[in-house]
This record gives structure tokens, sequence and C-alpha cells, in this order.
């Protein structure tokens, strides 16, 4: 009889030191902090997890908020499916709601938690002969035109011959190196076509490059051989 009340009294006491060491994981996001399912960090939502409040959200979060892919309902029916940060619409994602008796979507960018435009495809090469690497990066909004740099050896590429560009849109300009177009509508596809020396300056041969930039912006493109 002993023996089985010790059996009993420390199955109970082994159930209530399990229940006491549960960690108490918080939802910072007041919308949603009713009720918390997933993964804990340090006594908040962190890893992939659902909350409910008023709304409603799965998906990703860190540090108690919803930062990286989820989807957010809201009470009054509206859904966000996309990215987040630090709590708020941040990145790609699609918003849907309905209005005036129709269903409506918002798909593009967001930056906290604010719609900023449709989301647009990244820089494409449709035609790459003899070019060793390239890079295509944005330098900032205000201005829509794209330049072009040629180098070879670390060095602008003084042996080019033959250089022809032809462009969508634009008119062409330079920039001290660089050659290009400005007053730039996008999408935009430019070709560019060249005759140049190799590295050692032992033979030559014909270069051909295409790309298509779909995002407005003043843009910076750098061709090495």
């Amino acid at each position: 009889m002993r023996t089985r009340l010790f059996l009993m009294l420390s199955a109970s006491m082994l159930i209530s030191y399990s229940v006491a060491g549960q960690e108490k994981c918080e939802v910072m996001k007041s919308s949603i902090s009713g009720s918390y399912t997933g993964g804990c960090k340090k006594g908040l939502a962190d890893g992939k997890g659902t909350a409910k409040g008023v709304d409603h959200y799965t998906g990703q979060f860190s540090k108690g908020l919803p930062h990286g892919k989820g989807t957010y309902t809201w009470s009054t029916g509206e859904v966000y499916d996309g990215n987040w940060r630090k709590g708020k619409r941040h990145g790609i994602g699609k918003y849907s709601w309905f209005y005036q008796g129709r269903d409506t979507i918002s798909e593009g960018q967001w930056i906290e938690d604010q719609y900023a435009g449709p989301a647009y495809a990244k820089p494409r090469i449709t035609q790459n002969s003899n070019i060793e690497r390239y890079t295509i990066r944005k330098e900032g909004e205000i201005t829509n035109r794209v330049l072009i740099g040629f180098y070879q050896n670390g060095l602008p590429n003084t042996s080019m011959t033959n250089l022809m560009l032809v462009s969508s849109s634009g008119y062409q300009s330079t920039l001290g190196p660089l050659t290009g177009y400005e007053g730039v509508t996008f999408p935009v596809t430019i070709n560019v076509k060249y005759t140049t020396m190799n590295k050692l300056q032992t033979a030559t041969y014909d270069v051909r490059f295409e790309f298509e930039i779909s995002e407005p912006g003043d843009w910076r493109v750098t061709l090495y051989n």
C-alpha cells in the first residue's frame, strides 16, 4: 500500500513540475496576442507559429512579432499573404479585401506597412557572348537612365572598337567613361555590340550583350572582358 501511494505521489509531483516548467510564449502584437502555438525563444514567439486574438496570423515569428513569410487575416475579412518585418508588412506580398461587392487585390511591394507599388522583375539577360562577367545595379530613383561601363584587367577597356548600342527607348548619353541612355521608359531592352582585344592583347573577338530592365530608376551596367 505504501509503495503504491509513493508511486502515485511521485507521478503527481512530476506532472506538477512539468506544468510549472513550461515556457510562457508571448506575442508582442496586441491584435493577435490572445493565444499562441508554435516556436518559442526566451519567452517570445520565434520560428513558425499561429497566433490568434482579434485577428489571426500563421507564419514566421521573431522576437514575438511576425517576421518573415506569413498570412494575416483581419477580423473584418481582409487577408495579407507575404513578407513581414518586425510586425509590419514589408517586402513582397498580396493584400486582398472585399470592396463595393467584389474582391480587390493589391499585389506588389510593401515598405513599413505601406503599399509601395507593383513588384518588378529582376534585370534579365537575353544574350551574352564573350562577356566574362557583369554587374547590374540600381543607383537611385529620380533619374530614368541606364549607363554602361566597359572594363578589362581592372581598368576601363581602351581596346574596344565598333561599339554599337540599340535601346527600345531613351536618347543616347555619356557620363565620363560611361555611355548609355537617358529619358528611358521602362521596361527597356538594350543591345550592346563591340569588338575588343583579349586580356593578353594578342587577339580580337566580338561581344554581344542584351539585357532587359523593368524597374524604373538610375541603373549602372558594368561589362568585364
